[in-house]
This record gives structure tokens, sequence and C-alpha cells, in this order.
């Protein structure tokens, strides 16, 4: 997918220190734009209405979307899932503003995995909410291999990942188009594209968009959990890409064994200056 780059740079006007991400020629994010990250995590958890909740993020990122999801208190554990090595060890080497917060927190996983693939398989565990933030917007992928996850089917594997009651939440850099809000309606109870306005300088007039949708009433695969009655699903979208199934917790400890990349993982530079 190319050449993965953080760099951290002083912003002179601002005085503070700005960390960015690249990947390829594509511009992933900054550490100066986070209203959107942070909105999809508050937007996503708002729609679940119930306690003790599993979520999983799809994207690392700069860990913004985690951290927001964590200071959510319903939330019981959270696993973020990156197919990028690099992201994951640049938290665990506390590189990031948000790293030490993530990796303090005990209900905190981070799963080395393609986030697609994972959707594409059976359930293993079910989500109370999926938050995703991987690709630009469901027609503007990083990757060509992400995109039968936009499609009906995709998104219909997306749901047998959730609880009952489940939500989720899709991040887009575009308004909804018609089309996809259409697929959306038709896999879940409910579906919404509130909007995000940021207020930096260089996102005027960006509306990042969040679709967030209810799955259709169905039987809970694991029954009531904890106690809890059957329960109409809502739920928001959700992505992840990864190559090496190899799962590792915040302290760096390793779980389970490398099986393997399908496709080469992205190099990786860091620049810390």
């Amino acid at each position: 997918m190319g050449e993965l780059i953080l760099r951290r740079r002083l912003e002179p006007t601002l005085g503070v220190d700005v960390f960015e991400v690249k990947l390829g020629d594509e511009f992933l994010m900054s550490s100066l734009f986070t209203v959107a990250e942070i909105a999809l995590a508050e937007l996503g958890l708002a729609a679940v209405k119930h306690e003790d909740l599993r979520v999983v993020v799809g994207g690392l990122g700069l860990g913004y979307t985690a951290v927001a999801a964590l200071a959510d208190s319903r939330v019981a554990s959270l696993d973020v899932i990156d197919a990028l090595a690099a992201v994951i060890d640049w938290h665990q080497r506390g590189l990031l503003p948000v790293s030490a917060e993530l990796i303090g927190d005990i209900r905190t996983t981070l799963v080395h995995e393609d986030f697609f693939a994972l959707m594409r398989a059976e359930p293993t565990t079910f989500y109370d909410a999926i938050l995703l933030d991987v690709d630009h917007t469901p027609r503007h992928q990083l990757d060509p291999s992400h995109a039968d996850l936009y499609g009906v089917a995709g998104l219909r594997r997306v749901s047998g990942h959730l609880a009952e009651g489940g939500v989720f939440a899709l991040w887009s850099d575009d308004p909804a188009d018609d089309e996809f809000m259409e697929r959306l309606d038709s896999v879940f109870v409910n579906s919404t594209a509130p909007r995000s306005r940021s207020t930096t300088r260089s996102r005027v007039g960006s509306r990042p968009t969040r679709c967030t949708s209810g799955r259709r009433e169905t039987s809970d695969p694991r029954g009531a959990r904890a106690g809890r009655p059957p329960r109409v699903a809502s739920q928001p979208p959700i992505l992840t890409r990864r190559c090496c199934r190899v799962r590792a917790d915040l302290r760096g400890r390793g779980r389970g064994q490398h099986r393997g990349c399908s496709r080469a993982s992205a190099a990786s530079r860091t620049f810390l200056g």
C-alpha cells in the first residue's frame, strides 16, 4: 500500500508539535484536526442504549477515536484493529500525544489484523459498537480490497458481527450519497448521516459524515448476554485492514501466532524532530 510515514513538526503560529501520517501519496491524518475522529466515537456510542459495552474500532491511526471511546464509562472492552504493525508500534513506544492514555487503559487491546478480512469471516465476538475510520469515503478506498465491504453483502457481513442493539458507525470525508444510504437502509433498521463541521482552517467547508444505522431484528446468537433480553439492533458502519495475524496487547506481549501476510506490509519511516 506504499510507504508509511509519521512526521512531527512544530507549527510556529500555534507553538505546538503537530503529528502527521502519510501512506504512499495519501495524506491520512494530522493531530491538528481531530474533531471528526472524536465525533465518530461520540456519535456512535450515543446511539447505543445499554451498558457493559464491547467496542471495536477499525483503524488505530493517531488514536483519537479510540481514546474518545474510552471516555465513555459504559465501555467494558475496546479492540482497536489496524493492518499496519508500525502504527501499533508507534503507540506502544509512546510516540503520539494520546499513546500513554491509550496504553494505560486496561480495557484496550491492540490487534494487528486486516479488519476487512475480519468482517468477511464468521463472527467470534459480537460487538455493541463497530466504529470504522479507514477509507476516505465508501467510494474512495485506500486499497481496492476494501470495496466489497461497502456493498449490500459486505454490510450484511458487518451486521453479523453486531450484538442485538449494536451500532455501526462509519466515517466519510464526503456527505453520504443516496445510493450508499439506500444500501444501509436495506441492511439496517435506521440510517442517518449527521455532519461534524471542522473549525480548523485547512478543513473549512469539510463536513465529515457519519452514517449510523440500526440492524434489522434478529435473535442474538449468544442469547441474552449478561442477563439482557434480546434487543432490536441499532448500529453504525465499520472498517479496518491488516496483513499479519498478530494480536498484541498494549504492553507489547504477543497473543497468537504470525500466520503470514496476504500482501506486503507497508514500509515505515518515523521523523520525530
